[in-house]
């Protein structure tokens, strides 16, 4: 398994393609508060359900200073239809090589209905205005889990 990023470690850099073909670097959001958030495939049920939760969130997070980004091994083309099918209104971030992921310690292996395979760890990462980490969260349940975060930063629900 990866090594799991700890809060007060630098986020490790990125510049990945979005769901509209854009470009994002973490450094072009320096000054912000970011919620990164790893999910293993787009328009499957409990991805579509996490990532309606951040839109659903999105203006109390954004009123307290966050970008949210979603990230996940899907094509852009893919990202695109997710966004489009379910409304949402943050960018989605494509790491198909995975190597993202990897320096975030959410790639690795997992157990899927018994078996052991390798793939997305569902994680949370808050990373402060400076780009270091705040919060790295592993292993998180897709139901619920954006009212956990908030809670967690002192979010009104």
């Amino acid at each position: 398994m990866n090594v799991r990023l700890q809060p007060g470690e630098t986020a490790p850099e990125f510049t990945l393609t979005t769901d509209t073909g854009d470009t994002v670097t973490l450094s072009s959001l320096q000054g912000r508060k970011v919620i990164l958030f790893a999910y293993p495939k787009a328009m499957t049920p409990g991805c579509t359900k996490e990532a309606c939760d951040f839109r659903d969130s999105l203006a109390g997070l954004q009123a307290a200073g966050y970008a949210v980004l979603g990230i996940s091994p899907d094509q852009p083309e893919a990202l695109a239809k997710f966004v489009e099918r379910d409304g949402l209104t943050f960018p989605l971030l494509s790491d198909p090589e995975h190597k993202v992921l990897e320096e975030y310690g959410a790639w690795g292996e997992k157990k899927n209905y018994g078996r052991t395979i390798l793939g997305v760890v569902r994680s949370t990462f808050v990373i402060d205005e400076q780009g270091d980490i705040e919060l790295a969260q592993y292993n998180v349940k897709a139901t619920g889990h954006v009212a956990r975060l908030k809670k967690q930063l002192g979010l009104p629900e």
